[in-house]
């Protein structure tokens, strides 16, 4: 981190503001090279985080822009580096311009990912909030905010951090009794670390079982409608989508293919994915549409049954039904609510669906719709915003550690040797960690940043 680096922090389209940033030890240099205050001294002799206004010029000495340009000299800035920050008018060229010039002043082109990457090595940010600054940017539902700046804030880091300082504890004492037998050091009894390794297990099994919810946030849950042949499945997508993705024909077997789009519905963001009516069918295009049909059903974690309501129940109807109430937890949709309606069928004894009553058409239901799925998946109201695991990393890292306390208080049980009992601990306090970033192999930190735009 012995060079400057610079790059455009807003999207490459027309808008009001555009942010160019700095970072590293002439970057205050290079912006006294480029931008000239209106009145008094150079940026370098100014106080830090004070908005200065001032002319912008290219490399040529031409003005490109009249704007703002601030300071925040390390370690307090983000980076932990001396950084400076540009705010001009946000034409792309000029923008552009703007950062040809940095260059010609001594900065280089920063890499995805690398302002909040210099935060994390220069220790401004553990690992878990570094991942939240890309988690906060992609999140697509309130909820999934709310997640990302508790865990920017360091909740997580706190839950992690609380687990891993009872285990250094666990082991502080126990070295402490062993390599100072002639202390007056109380000694360690077997009930008590039990107790302790009891207590950090419980909590990283708890620490684990929360990536269900935090993918959910993130990734989205996979959720097919499905359904007989012109039950009003594309139209549903449609209209949950909010534009025609899907082709909607009154012809039965439209569908040829599964369908995928991104959704908000109840708070809950979902992989809602349009199938193929389920039937057989002699059609080979349309055969291999519900052989994709049933595989998107199979691997789905909410499905949406629907059944037009102004057609018969069928038997096919039932065993699909079944079918959808066995792999994943299910809403029964009863859609064209806008038509006069059959009647509601009876279902097989002790067979509970949730069922609300819609009309993709005129959008008759689909705030019951909303708050169907919403019940399916609340939010946990015990757990504090931040403290869910919301990438396989975190999640695989907690179970390694569950496990590896796990192991050692079966050694303790087992009448096993002090050292193997703190070789056990040992490796869970590594796994954590791997998660907050105090050990972590450089591979895994690449692939880390992948997800992070340029700017940031």
């Amino acid at each position: 981190m012995n060079d400057t680096i610079a790059a455009v922090a807003t999207a490459p389209v027309p808008s009001a503001i555009g942010i160019l940033r700095l970072s590293g030890p002439e970057a205050i240099a290079v912006l006294d090279k480029v931008f000239t205050p209106a009145h008094g001294p150079a940026m370098g002799e100014r106080p830090d985080r004070l908005l200065v206004y001032g002319q912008l010029r290219d490399r040529e000495g031409a003005v490109i822009d009249h704007c703002l340009a601030t300071v925040s000299r390390g370690p307090h800035s983000y980076t932990g580096e001396d950084t400076a920050e540009l705010q001009c008018h946000g034409s792309p060229t000029a923008l552009t311009m703007a950062l040809e010039s940095l260059f010609a002043a001594g900065a280089r082109q920063a890499k995805a990912g690398e302002f909040t990457r210099r935060a994390f090595l220069s220790g401004k940010l553990d690992l878990t909030r570094t991942e939240a600054v890309a988690d906060l940017i992609h999140a697509e539902t309130p909820a999934a905010v709310r997640q990302a700046a508790g865990q920017l804030g360091g909740a997580l880091q706190e839950v992690i951090d609380g687990i891993y300082s009872e285990l250094t504890d666990l082991m502080a004492h126990f070295h402490a009794v062993l390599d100072y037998p002639d202390e007056d050091i109380e000694p360690f009894e077997a009930e008590e670390i039990a107790a302790a390794l009891k207590k950090a297990g419980t909590e990283l099994e708890a620490l684990a079982a929360t990536y269900r919810r935090g993918r959910a946030l993130t990734e989205g849950i996979p959720c097919a409608i499905v359904g007989a042949p012109n039950a009003g499945k594309s139209t549903l997508f449609n209209a949950l989508v909010g534009y025609d993705r899907a082709i909607v024909t009154p012809i039965a077997g439209t569908t040829r293919d599964t369908v995928e789009e991104r959704v908000d519905l109840g708070g809950v963001l979902l992989r809602l994915i349009d199938t193929a009516g389920l039937r057989e069918t002699e059609d080979q295009v349309e055969r291999l549409g519900v052989e994709r049909s049933r595989a998107a059903l199979e691997r789905a974690e909410l499905i949406l049954f629907l059944r037009d309501s102004s057609a018969p129940f069928t038997e096919e109807d039932a065993e699909l039904l079944e079918k959808a109430v066995s792999t994943a937890p299910t809403v029964w949709v009863q859609t064209k609510a806008d038509l006069p309606g059959a009647p509601m069928p009876q279902l097989r004894e002790g067979l509970q669906v949730p069922t609300v009553s819609v009309s993709a058409l005129t959008g008759q239901g689909l705030q019951d719709l909303e708050r169907a799925v919403a019940a399916v998946f609340p939010e946990p109201s015990a757990l504090r915003p931040g403290t869910l695991l919301t990438n396989a990393r975190q999640a695989e890292a907690a179970k390694r550690g569950a496990q590896s306390v796990e192991r050692a208080a079966a050694a303790l049980r087992g009448g096993m040797s002090p050292d193997a009992v703190l070789s056990d601990v040992e490796e869970a306090m590594e796994t954590l960690g791997q998660l907050t970033g105090r050990s972590l192999r450089e591979d895994i930190t690449a692939r880390i940043f992948e997800r992070f735009c340029v700017g940031k």
